[in-house]
């Protein structure tokens, strides 16, 4: 499978309307980005939905596997929610690349408040692909 990105990610792409628009720095081996999820973000009143903060977690470790100069598919996403994510909530998630081994590479992101508190975290197992 050969994978083309024309910037229409729902949550990384810059040409997507309806989209996060979310973006990411390299620190180090991580990458970084700072997001606020309005409330049409939502499932129950007030708190984001949960496939909202699966999605951010899953594009989080993508861009992790990006560094590495490496475009992968997800084939297993884990997420453990720890707390709700309140809409309007100022947040940051951050993930890095755990092993790589052969087109098989495993990541972990994580969503935190300003005090450094976890929202939810994830790990996945990523299937590299041809460009």
């Amino acid at each position: 499978m050969t994978i083309e990105d024309d910037n229409y990610c729902f949550v990384c792409g810059k040409q997507d309307p309806a989209g996060l628009g979310l973006s990411f720095s390299s620190s180090g081996d991580k990458v970084i980005a700072e997001f606020n999820l309005q409330k049409k973000s939502q499932g129950f009143n007030d708190i984001v939905h949960g496939g909202m903060v699966a999605a951010i977690l899953d594009e989080a470790m993508i861009q992790a596997v990006q560094t590495k100069d490496i475009h992968a598919v997800t084939s297993e996403l884990t997420v453990r929610f720890k707390a709700p994510l309140m809409a309007g909530e100022r947040l940051s998630v951050e993930a890095k690349v755990l092993k790589v081994k052969k087109n098989l590479i495993e990541a972990s992101a994580a969503i935190r408040r300003p005090d450094s508190s976890v929202v939810a975290e994830g790990t996945a197992k990523l299937l590299a692909s041809a460009r």
